[in-house]
């Protein structure tokens, strides 16, 4: 039978699509809006960063990073799309204001999203133009700070990733090391203190403005529920400037790490020490606990942290099995995530038409695969790819309602006649349906393929 027609056939038995689903509008060309400001302190030693943070490459960078980002609305409510015309007005007096130490940002605005564990995870958004402002300053300090940060370092930092941690975890245990200590610091960016951080930013900033800034930054305070509450701690998850500075706290454990000689690997407040016996993993964790506790005045979370095998304990959504050749194995919890993900997308009340699910379907699937494709288990790739077609299946057979007209639907796919009602008639659940070899063969692997399905798994 002619595949288009089929394709058709199947779109119809679902119900109609919404209209005037909103397109998406194309981010116009960023304007440089630093045009004639010309830099009126020349650069001219270490004291000059403010100058350097103000030049208007900088900034004209630093926008374009922040409209790229896009996020929401800080407490003033401006968006991003706005930010432009407020910076032709205002950015001579802002930049005046930054250069004389007399810049004031805004609180953060709370906002709490879910954690896949459970729990919430606090975010503080700070308004458009300090997001512009840090991610000014992020672009100057990087290249200060990055190239003195440990190898085994990998959370935000340019040009490195999870995978390499992962990677780089799976390297240590192929040596031995099949025990890890898997460290978790609780509440580490509500916990960061100011005053050991602003230390070690001194150290090498010699801009006494940008160290003004900067703190002006950590004690901004958060707004919620229409209140102001001063920040005496911690690094308000949600700015550009966050991640630098947290790993500007963690790299004296890391150099502590590294003294010590341990082999670790470190993504942002995620620690794992690998070694090669439990009584070297109890050891190592009571003296790094003490360190974290006593030198970096944070906290370990001790229900979550464990002396265990890496097969046993997720890192950054994978588990390492042990062995001659140690394999990377999503995490369950991973794929518990995906398919409550997947069940969400496909559930057969949605409304929505066939090429809607999978486009939906694809959109999430890209992003999963292209993280967790990394696994070393193809075989639990395919068994998604299998389950998630027969969750398509269900959706068409509960579409199609009653007896008559999923006999008509089969027979149309080119099922026999008496196969057709004999399934008709026979699978009332979908579920059980979606797995009948009539079902499988009117609606095959062929069809999602036309429709867009992405496979997750690619021979």
């Amino acid at each position: 039978m002619n595949g288009k027609r089929s394709d058709n056939q199947l779109l119809l038995a679902f119900a109609e699509e919404s209209a005037g689903e909103a397109r998406p509008v194309a981010v116009q060309e960023i304007e440089t809006f630093t045009a004639g400001c010309a830099t009126e302190h020349p650069v001219t030693s270490d004291t000059d960063m403010m100058e350097v943070i103000c030049k208007p490459e900088n900034v004209n960078r630093a926008y374009g990073q922040v409209v790229a980002n896009k996020g929401s609305a800080g407490v003033d409510g401006r968006t991003v799309h706005q930010l432009r015309d407020h910076l032709k007005v205002h950015w001579p007096s802002i930049r005046e204001q930054l250069l004389s130490g007399t810049y004031r940002p805004m609180p953060v605005r709370r906002v709490e999203i879910p954690k896949p564990d459970g729990g919430v995870r606090k975010l503080g958004i700070p308004t458009v133009l300090d997001r512009l402002i840090q991610q000014a300053i992020l672009q100057v300090l990087t290249p200060m700070w990055d190239p003195t940060f440990s190898a085994y370092s990998y959370g935000f930092r340019p040009g490195r990733r999870a995978h390499q941690a992962v990677a780089q975890a799976q390297a240590y245990i192929a040596e031995g090391r099949t025990w890890v200590v898997d460290l978790d610091l609780e509440k580490f960016f509500d916990r960061v203190n100011h005053d050991r951080l602003m230390a070690r930013l001194a150290s090498r900033i010699a801009d006494k403005r940008l160290l003004r800034l900067i703190r002006a930054y950590l004690n901004a305070g958060v707004m919620e529920n229409g209140l102001v509450s001063p920040t005496t701690e911690g690094t308000p998850q949600g700015g550009p400037l966050s991640p630098l500075l947290s790993n500007i706290v963690l790299d004296e454990l890391d150099q502590e790490l590294e003294r010590r000689s341990h082999a670790f690997v470190r993504y942002a407040d995620d620690c794992n020490v690998y070694v090669r016996s439990e009584k070297a993993g109890q050891r190592v964790m009571r003296s790094v606990s003490d360190f974290i506790t006593r030198k970096l005045k944070l906290k370990v979370n001790e229900s979550k942290s464990a002396v265990d095998r890496p097969s046993r304990r997720k890192f950054l959504g994978f588990t390492i099995a042990e062995g001659a050749k140690p394999q990377r194995r999503i995490a369950p919890k991973a794929l518990k995530r995906l398919r409550a993900k997947v069940r969400e997308l496909t559930r057969r009340t949605r409304g929505v038409d066939a090429r809607r699910i999978v486009s939906d379907l694809t959109v999430y699937l890209r992003g999963w695969v292209g993280y967790f494709g990394f696994c070393e288990t193809p075989w639990e790739l395919r068994d998604l790819d299998g389950w998630i077609r027969r969750r398509l299946r269900a959706v068409a057979w509960k579409h199609w309602k009653r007896g008559p007209t999923r006999c008509r639907e089969l027979m149309r796919r080119g099922i026999p006649r008496e196969d057709a009602v004999n399934a008709a008639w026979r699978f009332h659940n979908p579920w059980r349906a979606s797995r009948s070899i009539a079902v499988s063969k009117a609606l095959p692997t062929t069809l999602w393929d036309r429709l867009g399905l992405l496979r997750l798994y690619q021979p």
